[in-house]
């Protein structure tokens, strides 16, 4: 059995709790906030507090916190030699203060609090100082059924950047597909099907290799057509840019300069 004092009460800390509450060999000792307002509605199920000094003996201390508060609140613990580990994609693991066994629990997923989440679909990512505590930090992982990694820090690094452009950007770009559709009143949900048919195409093919469109084929005419038609100027650049990305990517001329201020109406 691991113990665990989970740190925290954002969209990871309330996944990791509702994951560990169900795991078999996990007890969560404690759940601390700043405010006990964020973990009220869990009171019945795990002992909350708002004390750093009060914190129970566990395992393992998961500080799934902002980016900026993890040395500031690791600094703050009342111990010394214990497990704690962040779980952060860009936070270093020397920013958790040294009095402390130091480690990463990163688990590489987007998470909405209220949106459920099958941790099969959530590989952790294990970063240690010490080897010996690497074991219960992935036997944890193991224990809420999702596969681990052992990476290093700049492994760490890049996918973590790496997953803003796959996960940050791409919704993004969902979020000016909407309103290009919504601007002459087309349903996004018709855009639905391709969407995850692009996702899904990649767990066989790589990216390059998955690339279609104007820009991979050089179709000058339609791309121009899809610079006229769009209104924003905003739009204009985002377009402009990746085309001129992928045409890069796919050895085609990019003798055609965009610019949206030649291609406004």
């Amino acid at each position: 059995m691991i113990s665990v004092v989970i740190l925290g009460a954002g969209n990871v800390a309330t996944h990791l709790f509702k994951a560990f509450n169900k795991a078999e060999n996990i007890i969560i000792k404690q759940w601390y906030n700043r405010s006990l307002k964020s973990v009220d509605s869990y009171k019945n199920e795990v002992s909350t507090t708002d004390d750093l000094s009060q914190l129970a003996e566990a395992d393992v201390y998961i500080v799934a916190v902002s980016d900026d508060a993890i040395s500031e609140l690791t600094s703050q613990l009342p111990f010394h030699n214990k497990l704690v580990v962040h779980t952060s994609g860009s936070v270093s693991l020397y920013d958790i203060d040294k009095k402390l066994k130091r480690g990463v629990f990163y688990p590489l997923q987007t998470f909405s609090k209220n949106a459920d989440m099958d941790f099969a679909n959530v590989p952790i990512c294990i970063e240690t100082i010490d080897k010996k505590d690497y074991p219960i930090l992935k036997e944890l992982a193991i224990s809420i059924g999702s596969p681990t990694k052992k990476v290093n820090t700049d492994q760490r690094r890049v996918l973590h950047l790496a997953a803003v452009f796959v996960n940050n950007f791409t919704n993004q770009l969902y979020r000016i597909g909407h309103e290009i559709t919504e601007s002459e009143g087309a349903e996004f949900d018709l855009l639905k099907p391709l969407i995850m048919e692009t996702a899904t195409k990649i767990q066989d093919l790589s990216p390059y290799l998955a690339q279609t469109g104007p820009a991979k084929r050089n179709d000058k005419k339609t791309i121009k057509k899809h610079l006229k038609a769009l209104e924003s100027d905003h739009h204009k650049a985002i377009y402009e840019l990746l085309t001129n990305a992928i045409q890069r990517t796919h050895g085609r001329p990019t003798k055609m300069v965009f610019n949206s201020n030649k291609t406004k109406k």
